[in-house]
């Protein structure tokens, strides 16, 4: 793997409190990977580390191979997008993109205009480089924010929760703008969430945290279908446990009668049911009185508050946790 970023046994202490503990990671170049985790898990303090806004307390950070702890935030080839975006009301969206180059201190001359006017056809606001900040959606001062950090082509690219701002149908959209646009620039992304569908459509890989420490790294699919801990699959999707494991609501199924050899069932009575359009999630209570979580598709047989079913999966389709979530 062709590493750009490196975080070796990082930890950051504050009176108190332990924001980060102890973390290791290994960022290759090119790649869209996700921090993904829960407010106060450390993924933000992480981030503020490698950008230079706050130092470790102990462990090392690497970009390109080389130790960048002490280096200021200028001095670091990583630029970041914040998530409230931090433009200049006053200046045209032209004039936001420009000042990010001329904040790292960098002079490209001949090139400044050549830059500024690719940075605009990449996020697509070549027709409103004129515009103030106030003139635009919010979706566009996202690229504007987008546009002036990939001016400076870091090496790196730190978003920090940089779609929390929008509306959830605006959300969907950018996200697949944002992939797209990480694809054609090639530049490392670092994306920070607490939202799991933006970290499972997004990264190429992730690292879930949990109180300041990683829980688990992989690619999407590796972490959602064999998660090592019951707090990695609780965060990422609902969860039934069950005294052998866990099961995913969409591979439990509900029927009248009890299912064929070779499926596990247990007898259970509809409490609740909901439409959520392509599919129908029902919560059943067992006869011990925890309570299960099926979805089953619009146009299966329908079930009513009350009814008595059988809730049934295969064993294959259970969960079972390498370790134990941290204490």
């Amino acid at each position: 793997m062709d590493t750009v970023l490196t975080l070796q046994a990082v930890s950051k202490q504050y009176p108190g409190h332990r924001a980060v503990d102890n973390i290791t990671l290994e960022i290759a170049r090119g790649e869209f990977f996700s921090l993904l985790g829960p407010s106060g898990c450390g993924k933000t303090t992480a981030l503020r580390m490698i950008a230079g806004f706050e130092e470790p307390t102990s462990g090392d950070v690497f970009l390109g191979g080389e130790r960048i702890n002490g280096k200021r935030p200028y001095e670091r080839n990583v630029s970041t997008v914040f998530q409230s975006y931090a433009l200049f009301p006053h200046l045209t969206v032209r004039g936001n993109i420009e000042f990010g180059l001329r904040h790292k201190g960098k002079r490209f001359a001949g090139e400044m205009d050549r830059r500024i006017r690719a940075a605009l056809e990449m996020v697509h606001l070549e027709n409103k480089e004129n515009r103030r900040p106030a003139e635009l959606s919010g979706g566009e001062r996202q690229r504007v924010a987008l546009a002036r950090s990939l001016v400076l082509e870091p090496e790196v690219l730190l978003l920090d929760e940089p779609l929390s701002a929008l509306d959830p149908k605006l959300r969907k959209q950018v996200r697949l703008e944002l992939k797209s646009l990480q694809r054609r620039v090639g530049i490392t992304f670092l994306f920070i969430t607490h939202d799991q569908e933006e970290a499972l459509s997004l990264s190429d890989r992730m690292a879930v945290m949990n109180r300041g420490a990683v829980e688990q790294i992989g690619t999407p699919e590796e972490i959602y279908l064999k998660p090592r801990s019951r707090f990695v699959a609780s965060f990422l999707g609902g969860m039934n446990w069950i005294d052998s494991g866990g099961l995913r609501p969409e591979v439990t199924h509900l029927g009248a009668e009890p299912p064929g050899d070779g499926e596990r069932s247990l007898p259970a009575t509809v409490v609740h049911s909901v439409f959520l359009g392509n599919f129908v999630q029902v919560q059943v209570r067992l006869a011990s009185g925890e309570t299960m979580i099926a979805e089953t598709g619009r146009r299966d047989v329908a079930f009513r508050n009350g009814d008595a079913v059988h809730i049934w999966w295969r064993a294959e389709d259970e969960l079972h946790f390498e370790a134990e979530a941290r204490k």
